[in-house]
């Protein structure tokens, strides 16, 4: 009978903030595979569990994964763990992936610094696009702020403190000043939540050295503003143009004034007595 493979999560600060099923696991499970021994080894202590651990991180997943998974298939049962938070697993190519189908996976739910900071924001959480950090690649880094430009969700991202002013300003300049909440030091002793601007933001880090790992919580674009600018765009030609684009494209001449009146966010009888002039 194959093992099973639990994700677990573990306290992105706070110990006491893992779950009691979590803990159960921990000290259940055959085997932990931790991200980072040395400081898995301080949690697995503080609750005096036993359980031997090995490493899994981003440098020998492949290599590792085929160990673990052969231990699963002849029955072992494995906890994956992150240095902080809710782990996940990605396909690192189709022969794995098969194998990592065929053995039995669930996800134990807990901390995660996301949630956590979306929560204390004061900004909209019903909606929310989750990006993590931002790309090294200055190209790819470009193109992630360009899709985020009109992102009508509640942005977040995390960013070290010695990166910060730097995805400031990249945000400024890309974004323009928005409403932020910045958070550090989630669930620890010294937890802080700025709600401010990013231009605040900037003026104070500028000044300020940042201190612990951060969260930003970024206000998206309101659908008024798309719409504004969708408008505006459409006034940088005449109604005539305008007109010619939807009439080429085979469109009869009552829809597209439809369409033209509803592009600029004006009657369709104001077109009509436009182009009647």
């Amino acid at each position: 009978m194959s093992g099973k493979l639990y994700l677990c999560a573990t306290p992105i600060g706070n110990l006491e903030d893992i779950t009691l099923r979590g803990l159960r696991t921990l000290k259940e499970v055959d085997l932990i595979a931790a991200e980072d021994t040395r400081n898995s080894i301080k949690l697995l202590n503080h609750f005096e569990i036993k359980t031997p651990m090995t490493s899994y991180h981003e440098y020998n997943k492949i290599e590792k994964a085929y160990t673990l998974i052969e231990k699963m298939q002849n029955g072992m049962n494995i906890a994956l763990i992150t240095d902080a938070g809710t782990p996940g697993i990605s396909d690192p190519g189709e022969e794995l992936a098969a194998m990592c189908y065929e053995a039995e996976v669930t996800s134990l739910p807990g901390p995660a610094a996301c949630i956590t900071a979306l929560t204390l924001s004061g900004l909209p959480t019903r909606r929310f696009a989750f990006e993590a950090f931002l790309p090294m690649d200055k190209k790819e880094r470009k193109e992630v702020l360009e899709e985020l430009v009109n992102e009508t969700r509640t942005i977040i991202l995390y960013e070290a403190p010695h990166k910060l002013v730097r995805t400031l300003r990249d945000l400024r300049e890309t974004l323009g000043n928005r409403r932020m909440t910045l958070c550090r030091e989630l669930t620890k002793k010294h937890e802080t939540a700025f709600h401010s601007t990013i231009d605040d933001l900037i003026t104070h880090y500028e000044k300020e050295k940042p201190l612990g790992e951060c969260v930003l919580v970024i206000e998206g674009k309101s659908r008024q503003e798309l719409k504004e600018e969708a408008v505006a765009s459409w006034e940088e030609i005449s109604i005539e143009e305008h007109m010619e684009i939807y009439e080429k494209q085979g469109m009869p001449r009552k829809d597209a004034m439809k369409q033209v009146a509803k592009d600029r966010g004006v009657s369709k009888r104001d077109i009509y007595s436009y182009l009647m002039k």
